[in-house]
Order: structure tokens, then C-alpha cells, then sequence
């Protein structure tokens, strides 16, 4: 397929339209629900008491917990059933979830502060845990709707338009709730799952052929052929440890940012929030390149370069000791960052069949989440311990802590790039294909399923 036919091939696919506009305004309503929540219960339901930041925790713990939870559970009922119908049903489900937090907000007046905070964790946690059968449901049927020679610019524009929505939607989320409400940011979510609902139930797919359809063997067993895949399918492992490895070195990154702001590039904390939107805007910057980019060097080389570009660029960030450059330069490194992060999703298709998309998908999310984590636990801990007081100077040049943790994490990452690229390149070759290339039928005489 050439290129000028690759770049308008998700122009005329309709269900991927449909895909895309239902999740930029779900994920919009998303951004401005996180922020209003955690603004709510620490200023409004637990507003001016002691307990106030245990509260904040108990909401964050209670939409996290489905990722750990429900999320590696989910992906064998994912694969059993029609993913279009799940999507639907987990539209409808969180609509009517976030419907039902607004009432706890109009009549929390009448409710005590605990009573209220219970409702909302258990409200939240039943949202996620919806939510974490929407996530591989739709990838999977994302595999369906676009070619494969098109998935790494739909994966693009997916990418681009969360992190543009990360960007823009969180500023929106303290104007509406202390000017107008929480109400109307959960009656905006609640509306946005509607949206998102009616248009995955206008896209049309063709059915799926019998052979594609693999008879139930019991939940559990299930869940370990989805398992047994994931550990045994060489190019599987490969990406998932390169995956693991750059989460883990963002996820320190991210814990320490504050301090390298105000310690190496000695100057105020409120910058952050600019360095921020700078590493946001490069990663939409390289989500949209991932199309092109891949088109030309192919998905190995996106990824396993990709890794050792971010490594480079991130190391070189760590010796700044002035704003501008500084930002230059994180701006830089979350381009191939984000086409890292994009090339994911077309890889993981081009290896997974069908009919193991929902299991490996469920094993593949709590794990990169449960390693960004660790990092996170792991710097806090290092940072505050054994390197609080590192300031050391070698061949004239000074290392100190942060900058430090930083210049390891980017040596990992150009390692494991790297290592990555020719086993990651060959097992490509091998691994048969994941089956997910059927094209969606046209829009005529075509069949909901």
C-alpha cells in the first residue's frame, strides 16, 4: 500500500471515526472526573478536617485497585464475548455509576462526610473496574476495525488525542467544580459514557468467521492459556521487558521532577507545570510521527531505537542546570517517547491472536502499571535513604542525587533498547501473524456484531 493511500485509509474508515470521537470525549469527561474527585472529597467532603489527605488516598486506592484487581480477570470474559457488546454495556454501566455519585453530591448535605466517601470509593471502584473491561475490549476491536498497514497512525492519533486531553482537560476540571458544582463535572462524564456508548453501538464490523470462535474450557483454564501464551511467545516477552524497563525509568523520573526543578536547574517549583506540558506536547509530537516513522524503518526499530533515543536524550537531561535547555531537551526526549508508547498497541496486535487479545491485554496492563509503581516506591525510598546526601564529583564532573537516578534510568533504557532490537526483529520474523488484518466491512449491507 503506498503512502498517500495509508494516509487517507482512516479518512474513509467510518468505524474508526466512530472509535476515535467516542473515546476523545469519554477520556476529556475522564480528565475533568479525576481532578473534580480528588477536589471534591479534599476540599468539599472532608474539607477542614484532619483526616482529609486518608481520604484523598482512599479514592486513588479505590480506582487503581480494579487495574490489580479486576483488570487480569477480566480479559478471559474480553475474549468469550462480543467486544463491541462489552464496550457498550461498559459505557452504559459507567454512565449510570456517574449518575449515581451525582446523587450522592446533591444529597450529600444530608449524609455524613464518611458515609459520603465510602459511597464515592465504592462508586469509583465499580467505574474502573468497568472500565477495565472497555480498555482490552477496544483494543481488540480497534485490531478488527483498521488494517494493519494503518494501525501505527490510528494508535498515533489515539495517543495524541489522551495526552492532548491530559494537557487541556485537567485546568477545566477546578473552574467547574468551584463555580458550578461537582455536578456538572459528573454530569459531563456521565454524558460522555453515553456519547462513547452510541458510538461504539454505530460501528458496524463484519461477524466473526466460526474458526475464530474457540469453544469455552472453564474460567480458570482459561486464564492460564492466556498466561502460558504471554510467558512462552518469545516476541511478547522481549517487548514487554523493553516496555517495563522505560516505565520503570519515567516512573522515577516523574517522582523526582519537583526536586530536579528546584535543586539542578535552581529555580521555582511552580515551573513544573510547564515542564509538564512541554514533555506532553513532544509525546503528541511523536505519537503522530509514529505512522511515518514506522512506515519506513518498521515497528522493531521504532521501538527498540525508540528506547535508546529516550535513554540518550533523558541522560542528557539530566545534566541541565538551566530552564530553557532543560525544557529543549525533555521536549526532545518525549518524541520518540511517544512513539514508543504508540508502536505498542500495532506490535502487540501483529503478535497476539484474536482470540487471546483480552487475556493478554488484562496480563499486560496491571504489569507495566504495577512496575511504574515500584519505580515510583523505589526512587522515593533510594532518594530519601541511602542517596539523600550523594554529591560527589568524578573527572570534574558533579553527580548529586537526582540527576543521578536520572542518569541511571537512561542507562537502563539505551541497554535495553539496545539488547532489545535483533532478538525483538528476528522473533518478528518467526512469530506467526496475530490474525488481526481482516478489514471492516464497508458501510453497506454491513453486520453489527
Amino acid at each position: 500500500m503506498t503512502t498517500a493511500n495509508r494516509r487517507t485509509g482512516l479518512r474513509s474508515n467510518r468505524n474508526f471515526r466512530l472509535l476515535w470521537t467516542g473515546q476523545a470525549i469519554s477520556i476529556v469527561g475522564d480528565l475533568i472526573f479525576d481532578v473534580t474527585v480528588v477536589l471534591w472529597v479534599g476540599t468539599v467532603v472532608a474539607g477542614g478536617e484532619s483526616w482529609a489527605p486518608t481520604a484523598v488516598s482512599a479514592v486513588l486506592i479505590a480506582a487503581a485497585a480494579p487495574i490489580l484487581v479486576v483488570g487480569p480477570l477480566a480479559g478471559v470474559f474480553v475474549d468469550r464475548w462480543n467486544r463491541r457488546t462489552i464496550m457498550i454495556w461498559a459505557n452504559l454501566a459507567q454512565a449510570i455509576l456517574s449518575f449515581a455519585m451525582l446523587a450522592v453530591a446533591v444529597t450529600g448535605g444530608d449524609l455524613p462526610a464518611v458515609t459520603q466517601l465510602s459511597a464515592i470509593c465504592f462508586l469509583v471502584f465499580l467505574s474502573n473496574s468497568a472500565a477495565q473491561f472497555f480498555n482490552p475490549a477496544r483494543f481488540a476491536v480497534i485490531g478488527q476495525a483498521v488494517p494493519e498497514s494503518d494501525r501505527p497512525r490510528a494508535f498515533g492519533l489515539f495517543s495524541a488525542t489522551s495526552n492532548t486531553a491530559a494537557i487541556l482537560a485537567p485546568p477545566l476540571a477546578a473552574p467547574i467544580l468551584f463555580a458550578s458544582g461537582v455536578e456538572w463535572a459528573l454530569g459531563i462524564n456521565a454524558v460522555s459514557f453515553l456519547v462513547s456508548a452510541l458510538c461504539v453501538w454505530a460501528v458496524r464490523l463484519r461477524p466473526a468467521e466460526p474458526a475464530e470462535r474457540t469453544p469455552h474450557q472453564g474460567f480458570w483454564n482459561e486464564l492460564k492459556e492466556g498466561f502460558a501464551f504471554f510467558v512462552t511467545m518469545r516476541p511478547l516477552v522481549i517487548l514487554i521487558l523493553g516496555t517495563c524497563v522505560y516505565m520503570f525509568g519515567i516512573g522515577a523520573l516523574n517522582v523526582l521532577e519537583v526536586f530536579f526543578v528546584t535543586d539542578n536547574l535552581a529555580t521555582n517549583a511552580s515551573w513544573l507545570g510547564t515542564i509538564t506540558a512541554a514533555a506532553g506536547a513532544g509525546t503528541i509530537v511523536g505519537a503522530l510521527l509514529t505512522g511515518r516513522v514506522s512506515g519506513r524503518l518498521g515497528e522493531a526499530k521504532v521501538f527498540s531505537w525508540g528506547l535508546v533515543a529516550i535513554g540518550l536524550l533523558v541522560l542528557l537531561y539530566s545534566r541541565q542546570t538551566a530552564l530553557i535547555p532543560a525544557l529543549v531537551v525533555l521536549m526532545l526526549a518525549a518524541v520518540p517517547l511517544g512513539m514508543v508508547s504508540t508502536i505498542l498497541g500495532p506490535l502487540v496486535l501483529k503478535i497476539v491472536p484474536d482470540h487471546l487479545l483480552g487475556r493478554v491485554n488484562s496480563i499486560m496492563n496491571p504489569l507495566t502499571y504495577t512496575t511504574s509503581i515500584t519505580a515510583m516506591a523505589v526512587t522515593g525510598v533510594l532518594a530519601g535513604t541511602v542517596l539523600a546526601d550523594f554529591d560527589t564529583t568524578v573527572a570534574g564532573v558533579r553527580f548529586t542525587t537526582v540527576d543521578t537516578v536520572y542518569g541511571v534510568a537512561a542507562l537502563f533504557m539505551i541497554a535495553a533498547g539496545a539488547v532489545v532490537f535483533r532478538p525483538l526483529r528476528n522473533a518478528l520474523k518467526k512469530a506467526p501473524e496475530g490474525g488481526q488484518d481482516a478489514p471492516a466491512v464497508s458501510d453497506s449491507g454491513a453486520e453489527r456484531v
